[in-house]
């Protein structure tokens, strides 16, 4: 979030905030796999451009939920990963996609019918 003094004393608004993004949120299913590099997160998220890839990976990292890596190399290399906070929203993805591929049965039985 931009600002720590943001976050409400509503518990959905505060993950919502976090997280609530169309890009945070393929981010984060992304990272749920595994580390990644960041043309790995580009190539992966369909639509995404290289600057607000970079914005969104910036403020995951400032809220804590994603952490990064640089490698002393030429040309030098990142990695971002999921920090122990940013694990513990794994469950929150998980049910978010089991009701999703639920969500798709049910369109595709009615559109049979």
């Amino acid at each position: 979030m931009d600002d720590k003094k943001d976050l409400t004393l509503c518990p959905v608004a505060t993950t919502v905030g976090l997280i609530g993004n169309k890009w945070k949120l393929l981010i984060l299913r992304e990272l749920l796999t595994g580390t990644k590099r960041f043309g790995e997160l580009r190539n992966g998220i369909t639509g995404i451009s290289q600057k607000v890839l970079t914005q969104n990976l910036r403020s995951m990292e400032e809220d804590g939920i994603i952490e990064r890596k640089i490698y002393a190399e030429v040309p030098p290399r990142v990695e971002y990963y999921l920090s122990d906070l940013g694990n513990t929203l794994r469950p929150i993805m998980n049910v978010m996609e089991e009701w999703g591929l639920d969500y798709l049965d049910r369109v595709s039985d009615d559109s049979k019918k």
